[in-house]
């Protein structure tokens, strides 16, 4: 099966490292533009554009799609590549930029040799309908979710509106940050992305509409979000600390820095009364106790700005607390 790959971040380079070993002919990847990274802000290449050169791959960086567009020479270079591909089927995963109708409309209508085409199938990092959206992830977590998945899709032209071809649940862990189950859901929906396409031309998989009800929708993540508000129970705090770790980090100003948040935990227990929201309770190697809403948030891992990410122990070695010490109650400060 010949297949187009179109995707950009290291989600995606993980599904189309599998095709590859699994054996499909990728026939074009299209991946966005280069963009500004590090401190010197040089551009970079995305981690798909890396796997597919690393493989000799053919390539397209379009910046955009629509061919009634800011770029529609872009969107024209593409549909041409696309339709020179002669591909059975286009595989999406987390690509960045939104397929017009002409592009599913394409991978739909038969091929010049013959045989159907299977359209364009998008690996999306949720249980369909829960978490359509950007950032399905981030928002399982913060949510409090039990359990989140995989999601092969067949696109349609609405927002993840699709029907469902194969999914698999996967439990989220207390512990789980967005980097972990990023990591956990990248290696599944390799593996059922090559699953869908090989049951495909038996017909033996069919596409189930996806339910009118629990649908929401995972907005893509502010970085306003990530300042720490105190007046949330510490359960809630938590959960956004974890489900914004590695981006953007969940941050809270102290002693006049703003400080990284990537690792935390809820005690039992409520602070003392009269400690202020955000009031630090107790400090030591175990972590740094701060007070929340009718709860207590023991902070385990930190980071100064430009310094690098420390467990709450190594982080006092060198950050001397000042008598009353308190982070901001809101975020900022």
């Amino acid at each position: 099966m010949r297949l187009i790959f179109a995707g950009t971040p290291e989600f995606a380079r993980v599904a189309l490292a599998q095709l590859q070993a699994a054996g499909f002919e990728i026939a074009l990847v299209l991946t966005q533009p280069d963009r500004p990274a590090g401190r010197g802000l040089k551009l970079q290449p995305s981690a798909v554009k890396q796997q597919a050169l690393a493989h000799g791959l053919a390539l397209a960086q379009p910046r955009s799609l629509r061919l009634d567009g800011r770029y529609p020479e872009d969107a024209e270079a593409a549909r041409d590549a696309i339709a020179a591909a002669q591909a059975d089927a286009m595989v999406v995963a987390a690509y960045g930029l939104l397929l017009p109708q002409w592009v599913l409309d394409a991978l739909e209508s038969p091929s010049s040799v013959g045989h159907p085409r299977w359209g364009c199938l998008n690996i999306h990092a949720a249980l369909l309908p829960r978490w359509r959206g950007a950032a399905p992830i981030h928002r399982a977590i913060e949510a409090g979710d039990a359990q989140t998945g995989i999601s092969i899709m067949q696109m349609d032209a609405g927002l993840d509106t699709g029907a469902v071809l194969l999914a698999q649940a996967l439990p989220i862990e207390p512990s789980d940050s967005t980097s972990s189950l990023h990591d956990k859901l990248a290696l599944l929906g390799g593996d059922l992305i090559v699953q869908a396409l090989q049951q495909l031309p038996s017909g033996t998989l069919p596409a189930v509409p996806q339910p009118l009800e629990g649908v929401t929708y995972a907005q893509k993540v502010d970085k306003q979000e990530a300042w720490i508000d105190w007046a949330l129970p510490a359960p809630h705090i938590v959960r956004r600390i974890l489900a914004f770790n590695p981006a953007p980090g969940a941050s809270s100003s102290l002693q006049g820095e703003a400080l990284k948040i990537w690792q935390a935990q809820a005690l039992p227990g409520v602070p003392p009364a009269g400690r202020p929201l955000g009031s630090i309770l107790a400090a030591g190697p175990a972590g740094i106790e701060v007070a929340a809403m009718n709860s207590i948030v023991n902070i385990t891992q930190l980071q100064r700005p430009g310094g690098k990410r420390l467990a709450a122990a190594e982080f006092l070695r060198g950050f001397a607390l000042a008598p009353g010490a308190a982070f901001a109650p809101g975020g900022a400060a």
